[in-house]
């Protein structure tokens, strides 16, 4: 056993996922400098969130088919070309605002099978390092976490310095490096046969393969629509809510900033401890402890005339319990799945989790404008309550304290193939 793929998988996952953080700031930022145009900033948003959620569902069986390492390595290959042709196109004066969309369309279309085959590569590394599912997911969230915190200052930091377009670059060399580093650190990793490869059906059988497996397991099912429901909620929060609850008290932008990097950090924190901890708790009792925390409490604070540093307590208190359910969840998925369809009910999982979030900021706003501020905060938390406590009255969820033994090994590549 070797824990080289695992650190490398990491290592790779914080890379791109500190590009993306650039590209987040930088890509409306480009549009709104060069055009003026907020309705053009969000179909730059759209171009790229509907292939990426597209694009995750369909590039599930050619992942299996393919092999998890091989489709990541080649996405984020070819998203160098993608991405690093917006710079390069604008500096030459070539980039008309169809052709921008289009290549933003092709980075997204990209970014999806390319997080769902890293996504699908966790237990391959997992098993090859021989540690505990929790300790993996609970690293990947951490790293996930502290990306999203220095990938946004480094984004602000590049966009002031150096200005959006070239600040893009930066995210088009991240995709460069970290598949170089996941070539690096997985090349040992032996292929085998595996039943997916030698497989006849067709594209569209293997798919709904995929579909009927997540859809006959009340578990995963249950954890896609409960976190669809929650994401739709955050965005809710984290988009309308809060920016409008800091206006209304503080009247400072910074206020929104404080609130979420204080949630962020502490949530690190608590993937750290999870990542030390989690293969030792009960799992159910730990989601329900951290949802409990985490949820409603958040909403109810900010709708109550409290001084600062009370919000703030809440939402440390929050994000430490946060950072315990993206390793307990991961790897209650990981562990129900089977490796030939890894790719596939992972894609369509995390499809499901992302389907919601487009309407997350509409339902925001029309709760604020219909009901007012206060109202909309406490209806969101009592949604958000009732939504992350179902699982108490499902005996079914007890389910996910099983944990299965340490697994062999799985390979990530191709049946037959070479690592690349």
């Amino acid at each position: 056993m070797s824990r080289r793929p695992l650190y490398g998988w990491l290592t790779a996952e914080a890379i791109s996922l500190t590009g993306t953080r650039v590209s987040m700031v930088a890509l409306p930022w480009f549009v709104l400098t060069t055009t003026g145009s907020a309705t053009r900033t969000g179909l730059v948003a759209l171009a790229e969130m509907l292939p990426l959620v597209v694009l995750k569902v369909l590039g599930g069986p050619v992942i299996d088919r393919v092999g998890a390492r091989r489709v990541a390595i080649t996405c984020d290959l070819l998203s160098v070309l993608a991405v690093g042709a917006i710079p390069l196109l604008h500096e030459s004066g070539w980039l008309p605002f169809p052709v921008f969309l289009l290549l933003v369309a092709l980075a997204g279309s990209l970014r999806g099978p390319g997080d769902g085959a890293k996504a699908a590569l966790t237990p391959a590394v997992v098993a090859e390092a021989g540690v505990p599912m929790e300790r993996a997911t609970g690293l990947h969230s951490t790293v996930e976490r502290t990306a999203g915190l220095l990938g946004a200052a480094l984004a602000g930091g590049l966009v002031a310095w150096i200005g959006p377009a070239d600040a893009l670059v930066v995210d088009a060399l991240s995709f460069a490096l970290s598949a170089a580093v996941l070539g690096w650190a997985t090349r040992s990793m032996r292929p085998v046969q595996t039943e997916d490869a030698d497989d006849p059906a067709s594209y569209a059988a293997r798919l709904r393969a995929g579909w009927t497996f997540l859809r006959g397991d009340r578990i995963l099912l249950g954890i896609a629509v409960m976190v669809a429901l929650t994401n739709l909620l955050d965005l809710a929060y984290a988009a309308v809510l809060v920016p409008v609850w800091a206006k209304e008290t503080t009247g400072s932008a910074a206020t929104v900033g404080l609130v979420f990097a204080t949630f962020g950090g502490a949530a690190a924190i608590g993937s750290i401890c999870a990542a030390a901890w989690a293969d030792r708790l009960p799992r159910y009792r730990t989601y329900l402890i951290a949802f409990l925390v985490c949820g409603a409490p958040r909403y109810a604070v900010f709708a109550l005339d409290v001084p600062i540093g009370v919000v703030l307590a809440v939402c440390v208190a929050g994000g430490f319990a946060s950072g315990f359910l993206n390793p307990i969840l991961g790897a209650v998925i990981y562990e129900r799945i089977p490796a030939p369809l890894m790719g596939r009910v992972t894609s369509l999982n995390t499809a499901l989790c992302f389907a919601l979030m487009p309407f997350g900021g509409i339902l925001g706003g029309l709760l604020v404008a219909g009901v007012g501020l206060d109202a909309a905060l406490l209806t969101t938390g009592a949604a958000y309550l009732v939504v992350t406590m179902l699982p108490a009255l499902d005996p079914h969820w007890r389910e996910i304290d099983v944990r299965p033994p340490l697994a062999e090994p799985i390979p990530a590549g191709r049946a037959g193939g070479h690592p690349m």
